[in-house]
């Protein structure tokens, strides 16, 4: 047992020192960043939308957003498109499972909103389709994916591809990179007017 806890460790350490020493994914983290800020600061929303561990990952980050992450300040425009029952098994008896997200998308997306697609594989139907009815709806489309995602890079404009195939692995990095995310937006949107400590290292500058 204690191997195995330190062999997980170990490959997660491993990725991380990977993606630490890739400049262009962390551009890339960079980049969605200033496109969600970018829509935020323009009164657009940020809907997030998965499957299993990527649902629990879209409800969490939407969270954030919409509550705190490091510090106190006015709440931002962030939807799960996971934690409506209603709407999730209307949808899915009426339509099809495969429609769950994007009917939710042709409903309350508009223009310059930003759809954050978390899928580990990257061929989850049902989040192909909500990538499909964003582009329609002339929003932003991100994806949070693992090493190799064809269909997702066609329907995205910003693409996070973990370097990895293990899904756990990938789904550990997809909350850091959206803990991260979270806190640049925070950052580039209320920075020391909301941060304390921020405020008082600048005023001893």
């Amino acid at each position: 047992m204690h191997h195995l806890i330190q062999g997980e460790i170990q490959k997660l350490s491993s990725l991380l020192t990977q993606i630490q020493n890739d400049d262009l994914l962390l551009g890339i983290v960079e980049k969605i960043a200033s496109e969600c800020t970018q829509a935020l600061q323009q009164g657009k929303k940020i809907l997030f939308a998965g499957n299993g561990g990527s649902a629990a990952d879209s409800q969490h980050l939407a969270a954030e957003l919409v509550s705190r992450l490091n510090y106190n300040r006015p709440g931002l425009a962030a939807i799960a498109l996971t934690t409506d029952t209603s709407a999730l098994t209307a949808i899915g008896n009426d339509y099809a499972f495969e429609n769950i997200f994007s009917r939710q998308v042709e409903s309350l997306g508009q223009p310059g909103d930003v759809l954050i697609a978390i899928s580990t594989s990257g061929r989850s139907p049902n989040i192909i389709r909500a990538l499909e009815a964003a582009r329609e709806r002339q929003m932003t489309t991100i994806g949070f994916t693992g090493i190799q995602a064809p269909m997702m890079a066609e329907r995205c404009d910003w693409v996070l591809n973990v370097p990895s195939r293990e899904t756990p692995k990938i789904q550990e990095c997809h909350i850091m990179f959206g803990h991260i995310i979270c806190a640049l937006i925070e950052d580039a949107m209320f920075g020391a007017e909301y941060d304390p400590k921020r405020k008082q290292a600048m005023e001893t500058v």
